[in-house]
């Protein structure tokens, strides 16, 4: 392999994973003042990232040196402990579009797209990454109620994600 072909292959490692479900649209008007803050996780995709892990909270904050600070907390009942991951995150495309890439590991970056969002009062989001296979029901309380549940996961039933597999977070 040529040096030109392994850092054409590197480039798309890379990049490749902060693109967006085909069909699936961020949303738009995006005020990232009104995301920042901590949100508490209802539901979501299994992952090895989270696997296992209650009480899970995201919280978002401005870095100084431009973009997001993000910081995910859960609680592991098996090893009874808390974990946690500190990373970054930037708008892919204008910040009034929920778009952004996301790194918990150094130069690798994974997609954050917004594609549902009370625009109201910011008191639900729903995220996906890259796939169908990545995907969260995030809330501003530790509990939803569930009509407005249900009608977000029948959206995401809508768009394609696998709602069956949904695991519904518990949050004490």
């Amino acid at each position: 392999m040529t040096l030109k072909s392994m850092l054409v292959a590197l480039l798309l490692i890379l990049t490749g994973c902060t693109g967006i479900p085909k069909g699936i649209t961020p949303v738009d008007g995006f005020e990232v003042e009104r995301y920042l803050g901590k949100w508490y996780e209802i539901a979501r995709l299994d992952h090895r990232f989270e696997r296992g892990l209650i009480n899970v909270t995201a919280h978002y904050s401005p870095r100084e040196s431009g973009g997001i600070t993000v910081v995910n907390r859960g609680y592991d009942p098996v090893e009874n402990k808390w974990k946690e991951a500190v990373g970054k995150a930037f708008f892919i495309e204008e910040p009034d579009i929920g778009r952004l890439k996301v790194s918990f590991f150094g130069p690798f970056y994974a997609a954050y797209n917004i594609i549902e969002l009370d625009k109201d009062e910011y008191s639900y989001a729903m995220v996906c990454g890259h796939s169908l296979s990545y995907f969260w029901i995030l809330a501003r309380q530790k509990h939803m109620d569930q009509e407005t549940l249900a009608d977000l996961v029948n959206n995401a039933y809508e768009m394609g994600f696998n709602v069956e597999e949904l695991i519904y977070v518990k949050q004490e």
